[in-house]
C-alpha cells in the first residue's frame, strides 16, 4: 500500500486543535505526520503555508508548544518535525534530538539544510536512532542522486519540481526516479503540488506522497469552525489515500 505523509502547521490555531486534527488525520489514512515548526522565513514553502506560519507566530507560538503537541501526537502516530535550520542551529541538534527521544518523535525534515552539511549532524541522529530525511530534486543528475541517497533512511523526499510548495507545477520525474532506484531501496515519496486532484498522477513510480498546502488551505479558512476544518482536512486525506492506492 502506498503511503501518505500529511503536513500541518503546529499550534495553529492552538495546541489542542493540532492534536485533535492530527489524530483525525491518522484515522483518515495519514501514515506519517509532518508537524511543521512555525518560522518567519519558510523559504521552501508557498504563500499558503507561509501564511499559516505567520499566524501561528502572531498567536505566540513557542518551542514549548511544539513539544506539548508532539507529546500528545507522537505516541499514537509516526511523527516528524518539519522545520528550518535556524532553530536547530540556535538550540543545538542534541537539544532537539533529546526532546524527540522524550516525546517519541522519529526524526526531522529540514529543507534548507544542504546535503553537504548534513554529514556533520548525521552521527547525532544515529546516536538517538532518529532520521534526517534526504531530499532529491528533479535537477539532480545521476551522480548527485547517488551521493545524496547514500545515507537515506525511512523515505526519500522527491521534490516534484524546482520551486516552492503549493504552486502546482509539473515536471517529468521518471529519470530521477530511475536514478534513485539504481542506488537505493529506500521508499520514494513525492512532495510539492500534491493534492486530491494531482495525487494519482504524482504517485506514479513512487511509494507515497507528501501533502501540505491542500490541508493548510483549510486551516486558513475562517469561514469554517474548528470541527469543520478537522472534518474537511480528514476527508481530503481519506480521498488522497484512496486515490494513490487505486
Amino acid at each position: 500500500m502506498k503511503k501518505l505523509v500529511g503536513y500541518i502547521t503546529s499550534s495553529f490555531p492552538d495546541n489542542n486543535f493540532t492534536v485533535d486534527l492530527a489524530l483525525s488525520m491518522k484515522d483518515a489514512g495519514v501514515d506519517t505526520l509532518e508537524l511543521g515548526m512555525p518560522f518567519s522565513d519558510p523559504v521552501a514553502d508557498g504563500p499558503v503555508i507561509e501564511a499559516a506560519n505567520l499566524k501561528a507566530l502572531q498567536n505566540g507560538y513557542s518551542l514549548e508548544d511544539l513539544f506539548e503537541v508532539s507529546s500528545k501526537i507522537a505516541p499514537h502516530m509516526d511523527t516528524l518535525w518539519m522545520g528550518y535550520m535556524n532553530p536547530f542551529y540556535y538550540k543545538g541538534f542534541e537539544y532537539f534530538l533529546d526532546k524527540a527521544e522524550k516525546f517519541g518523535v522519529n526524526g526531522a525534515i529540514i529543507p534548507d539544510l544542504p546535503y553537504e552539511e548534513t554529514k556533520e549532524y548525521l552521527p547525532l541522529f544515529d546516536k538517538y536512532n532518529k532520521t534526517l530525511i534526504s531530499f532529491v530534486a528533479p535537477t539532480d543528475n545521476e551522480q548527485r542522486v547517488k551521493t545524496i541517497i547514500t545515507d537515506a533512511k525511512k523515505f526519500i523526499y522527491l521534490v516534484a519540481y524546482a520551486g516552492i510548495t503549493g504552486s502546482g507545477q509539473s515536471e517529468d520525474l521518471s529519470e530521477v526516479i530511475e536514478n534513485i532506484r539504481k542506488y537505493s531501496d529506500t521508499p520514494i515519496y513525492t512532495g510539492f503540488g500534491v493534492n486530491e486532484k494531482t495525487a494519482k498522477e504524482k504517485v506514479k513510480g513512487v511509494d507515497g506522497v507528501i501533502v501540505g498546502s491542500s490541508f493548510v488551505q483549510k486551516l486558513l479558512d475562517d469561514s469554517l469552525s474548528h470541527t469543520e476544518k478537522i472534518s474537511k482536512i480528514s476527508e481530503i486525506a481519506k480521498e488522497i489515500k484512496e486515490k494513490i492506492n487505486e
